[in-house]
């Protein structure tokens, strides 16, 4: 019995292909992996499996989904027959977390679809919960309460609450630590074992060997059966700059919502050209410590320095000079753009408003970064771009700047082998060339010579 069957798909923006002639078909308990530069039409194939397309894309083809057509349909139509059918995981978890409302209501309200009354819908949410490796204590939290690798998981209970026969899953390991990438996984196999269908599209080699499922690739916007799961090619990075004298310095940082405390006395140093990796379990603190940097989560204490000057806590009340000095780029790329604004545009206004350059010689730098990052089409909107190009522009318009400190927080979690090499490649060169210090947040090897890990305040939310 087919839960899931496409075929040929084709997706198209205006005159653009995404996608040509893909077919695939999943039974119950199949596990099927699709792996895939960034770029080649991952996310829009996971999106096209549930009937679905961003705007400005069109789609073509045939996808049947437990014996019901899902293109064409009207949106109420679609709903209904997806409705506990068919689960999908985004590679943003922002997409389905709702934001001003708290995750655990959020979750009983979604188990309502398949279960009835109080008690059944509670206890399917608390059993969704717990089987995504989250504590019940965020059961009352608000998403913005929890790390990017909380809110992952938290999404992927979204999902997992009504047991659903065809789990559609987009880079579900991004922004996960070793630990949580290794009990995700194992909770995938039970989940084919127990029947259900996955559709993974990733570019973690690591996931697809683990799973041993059914594999193929996305080339030239087609698929491609794989008999074996590719070997990823590493190319070695420009050597580390020598240190120099610091040009950051944080003491005694705390960080506390409410009684919460998620920072306690967090001291660091950064010396310019420098390269480091701040890396720790998700929840640990590392994304708040990186928004206070930044100046978008306000501090309950201690001091930052940047050329032994010290910062206001707040961005709105930072200098020009001080927003240039340090730049942040945001885990969720895709939030971090203007959907109805081209992205070379938004780039290019780094350079604009902070350096003063005029628009052509804003637009033309911004070019020539965002192709050095293999980013070659930027002139159109967020929409249009796949997890990791929106990844790779926003560490572009954040270079723009010439940043004294430059703040990445997960930002090669979208991008195949290749791309992550080149990525960091470029971020090398700029701490070179222009005496940047990087600070990079990462679950990953980042080729950084100084590692520093956090460990999780207790009472934290980790």
């Amino acid at each position: 019995m087919t839960v899931l069957e496409i075929t040929g798909l084709s997706a198209r923006a205006g005159e653009t292909v995404l996608l040509d002639d893909v077919s695939l078909s999943l039974e119950p308990g199949r596990i099927f992996v699709v792996l895939g530069a960034s770029g080649t039409g991952k996310t829009t194939l996971g999106l096209a499996a549930t009937g679905q397309a961003r705007p400005g894309i069109t789609l073509s083809g045939s996808v049947v989904l437990a014996g019901s057509s899902l293109l064409g349909r009207t949106a109420s139509a679609l709903r209904e027959a997806r409705a506990g059918v068919i689960g999908h995981l985004p590679q943003q978890p922002s997409a389905v977390l709702d934001p001003v409302r708290r995750c655990g209501p959020v979750l009983a309200e979604l188990a309502a679809l398949r279960h009835h009354g109080r008690g059944a819908r509670l206890a399917a949410a608390r059993t969704a919960l717990a089987e995504s490796g989250l504590d019940q204590a965020l059961w009352r939290r608000f998403p913005h309460q929890l790390s990017g690798g909380q809110q992952q998981r938290m999404a992927l209970a979204t999902t997992l609450v009504n047991r659903p026969q065809v789990l559609v899953l987009d880079e579900p390991t991004s922004g996960l630590d070793a630990e949580n990438r290794a009990v995700l996984t194992a909770r995938l196999a039970e989940l084919s074992h127990a029947g259900t269908a996955l559709l993974i599209l990733t570019h973690d080699l690591t996931l697809a060997r683990a799973l041993a499922g059914d594999v193929a690739e996305l080339r030239d916007h087609r698929l491609v059966p794989s008999a074996t799961v590719p070997e990823p090619v590493l190319v070695d990075g420009p050597p580390p700059p020598s240190p120099s004298s610091p040009v950051l310095v944080v003491r005694g940082l705390t960080v506390r919502a409410g009684r919460t405390t998620l920072v306690e006395d967090f001291d660091l140093e950064l010396a310019a050209g420098s390269r480091t990796t701040l890396d720790g379990a998700s929840g640990a603190g590392k994304t708040t410590v990186a928004r206070a940097l930044a100046g978008l989560t306000p501090p309950s204490a201690g001091t930052i320095e940047i050329d032994g000057v010290r910062l206001p806590r707040l961005a709105r009340r930072r200098t020009r000079a001080h927003l240039r000095a340090v730049q942040y780029v945001h885990q969720d790329s895709r939030a971090s753009f203007d959907e109805f604004r081209d992205v070379l545009d938004q780039v290019a206004d780094t350079a604009r408003l902070l350096r003063g350059l005029s628009r052509a010689d804003a637009r033309l730098e911004a070019t020539e970064t965002l192709r050095s990052l293999g980013i070659e089409a930027a002139d159109r909107r967020p929409g249009l771009l796949s997890g990791g190009q929106l990844q790779r522009c926003a560490v572009a318009r954040a270079l723009l700047a010439r940043p004294k400190v430059l703040i990445c927080d997960e930002v090669t979690s979208a991008l195949d082998a290749a791309n992550r090499t080149r990525l960091l490649e470029v971020l090398a060169t700029a701490a070179e060339r222009y005496d940047t210090a990087l600070l990079m947040i990462s679950h990953e090897d980042t080729s950084a010579p100084l590692t520093i890990t956090m460990r999780a305040t207790p009472g934290s939310p980790g």
